[in-house]
């Protein structure tokens, strides 16, 4: 193996992860990191990886699930041509940006709805406290 290497260790305070979460990320084939040692049970990831994990966590600051993330990145490790590459990545960003927009309007909704609850409620307090003045 040429080039950087990393341990599990280095990857993981580099971003922030657990170790558990990188070996998840494993798990799904978004990294693939050499055995080596006993038994290979100690893991070298190279360069590729640190940025497949890197592009993986970009992707999740996205909202994109971990199997888009993969199959976006899994486009670049492919030979294809970029026109489907890019016809796929604009199809997953679409999805991914129309449920932030329904999300997004339900939010405003649920706003809009407190605020209205916040005036009825400053009304009522008002009128309480009017109430509360002329008795006293």
């Amino acid at each position: 193996m040429s080039g950087q290497t990393y341990t599990i260790g280095e990857l993981a305070q580099e971003f922030d992860l657990t170790t558990r979460a990188i070996r998840f990320y494993e798990d799904m084939g978004l990294l693939a990191p050499q055995r080596c040692g006993p038994g290979g049970r100690q893991r070298v990831y190279a360069s590729r990886d640190r940025t497949r994990l890197a592009l993986t966590l970009r992707a999740k600051r996205l909202g994109l699930s971990l199997t888009e993330a993969k199959d976006v990145l899994d486009m670049y490790d492919s030979p294809r041509d970029t026109v489907p590459q890019l016809e796929r990545f604009l199809d997953i960003l679409g999805v991914h940006r129309r449920q932030l927009e329904a999300q997004l309007a339900e939010l405003q909704s649920n706003l809009e709805d407190v605020r209205g609850q916040e005036r009825q409620g400053r009304a009522a307090l008002a009128r309480a406290r009017r109430a509360a003045s002329a008795v006293a």
